[in-house]
């Protein structure tokens, strides 16, 4: 179809002035996006956040809060971010109450005697020393075991078989960590003398996955186990036969409130040329559970900020604003890092300009998404087409939170960016020992810095109010 001429004018006109608007609306000047681009490239070809993570997981290995390997943890994270040109660098100590895993043993005893390969819940209390033997009462989810009667479950063992489902953006965790926060407690209300239950994974492993319990105030408290999941199944199926089944369980857990063990969270900078005290903060947690090496959850992050921190440091110039990196403590036992990070830096919130966490994924970072000023949006929309190329796609929503940690910051006014990696495949692997270096992909790592390196450098010279 043709247009009239004065159409096409009028097009040209508009089209005209939506090319001056976004050339002038651009966020960072040619010289800017240069840098940036050279910052992608090196980060892609270079494999320091892999170095990093090795090093991590080969001379610290598992990291539980208040452990030998925390305390190992903090001596490396300090060194590293020295060794890596972050100009200041301190530490945040936090204190939480002691508990020991201890040791675990789990069978079914009748009618078909089997070998369970379980794990304590992070929190549980032990068993009496002689363990715990008694029927098992299946519960397909966590709402059928809220439903039973009071006291309906005296003198037996809850079970609840609810399954896991895999998904990119680990969607199904929701549901299935539930049981595993608060299952115990319900299960107890019940009558129970103990709570097993399928552990909150994706994977076939005959290995448990383990993950923190909290009680209720006020509910006795009994033990709390994972199956993993090929046990479990062994245990539905012989459920099925419609046989009285009974179970042993026993757990050495010790727990003591009244001894509180220290930690502490280490922090690092690259203070900027320009607005020093304006900050762009990106976070990991320091701690794992002591399954493991801790490669995946947190290790990734931990060598992803490091990296990414590292690979603006080496710039002749530094940003105009301060690249502040937090490994927070104790976030797999109750976000202790975090929380004394609020109570630390409570005034200067409104200096942290915008942040990111890693605490989720795999594979590759496929989406951006924001949460920040509706201005600024037009900003967030300049640093996904720098990241397009790396596969990565913007968000149509904004109201993004930081991952894990620093969610406490985004619910108190930080702008946050979170980005969305592929995470299929993580929940075969978290809180087990099979959360190991072997399970990331030196590619896609490379590909995870180089976005975390382009967002920190893009934020940190960007002349814009990420909260209008």
């Amino acid at each position: 179809m043709r247009l009239p001429i004065r159409n096409i004018f009028i097009a040209a006109m508009t089209l005209s002035g939506f090319l001056m608007f976004t050339t002038s609306a651009k966020t960072l000047n040619d010289e800017q996006l240069k840098t940036i681009e050279q910052l992608k490239q090196t980060t892609l070809q270079s494999d320091l956040s892999y170095q990093i993570l090795e090093s991590l997981t080969t001379e610290v290995g598992n990291r539980r809060l208040g452990t030998a390997g925390d305390k190992r943890a903090i001596k490396w994270a300090v060194a590293k971010m020295k060794a890596l040109g972050f100009n200041k660098v301190w530490t945040e100590e936090v204190e939480s109450p002691q508990w020991l895993r201890g040791d675990i043993e789990a069978q079914i005893i009748t009618p078909y005697p089997h070998d369970m390969a379980a794990i304590g819940l992070g929190g549980t209390v032990g068993t009496l020393p002689k363990g715990i033997k008694a029927p098992v009462v299946e519960f397909k989810t966590l709402a059928a075991l809220k439903a039973a009667k009071k006291g309906s479950l005296t003198g037996k063992i809850a079970f609840v078989s609810y399954r896991m489902k895999a998904k990119i953006d680990g969607g199904g965790y929701e549901t299935a960590v539930a049981t595993r926060g608060g299952g115990a407690s319900i299960a107890a209300e019940k009558g129970a003398l103990a709570l097993i239950m399928r552990s909150v994974g994706t994977d076939n492993n005959r290995i448990a996955h383990t993950g923190m319990m909290r009680y209720k105030k006020g509910i006795k408290k009994i033990p709390a186990a994972a199956l993993s999941n090929p046990d479990a199944d062994i245990l539905v199926n012989s459920l099925k036969r419609g046989k009285n089944v009974e179970f042993y369980l026993k757990i050495t857990a010790q727990h003591h409130p009244e001894k509180l063990i220290k930690s502490a969270s280490v922090i690092g900078e690259i203070t900027g040329s320009e607005t020093p005290d304006e900050i762009v903060a990106l976070g990991a947690h320091l701690d794992s559970w002591d399954v493991g090496t801790g490669a995946m959850d947190d290790g990734m992050g931990i060598g992803i900020v490091l990296a990414a921190g590292a690979q603006i440091a080496k710039l002749p110039q530094r940003p105009k604003r301060t690249i502040r990196v937090i490994l927070y403590a104790g976030e797999e036992v109750g976000f202790y890092g975090t929380r004394k990070y609020m109570e630390l830096h409570k005034n200067e919130v409104a200096k942290h300009v915008i942040g990111a966490e890693w605490d989720f994924g795999l594979g590759k970072i496929y989406q951006i998404k924001a949460g920040v000023g509706a201005r600024a949006l037009n900003n967030i929309h300049d640093l996904a087409q720098i990241l397009t190329p790396l596969g990565v796609a913007m968000s149509a929503d904004n109201d993004a939170v930081a991952q894990s940690d620093m969610s406490l910051l985004s619910k108190a006014g930080m702008p946050s960016i979170s980005f969305a990696a592929d995470g299929l495949r993580y929940f075969d692997y978290h809180h087990t020992a099979n959360d190991t270096l072997d399970k990331i992909n030196p590619e896609d790592y490379k590909q995870n810095t180089a976005v975390y390196t382009v967002f920190a450098y893009f934020a940190a010279q960007a002349e814009v109010d990420f909260r209008k």
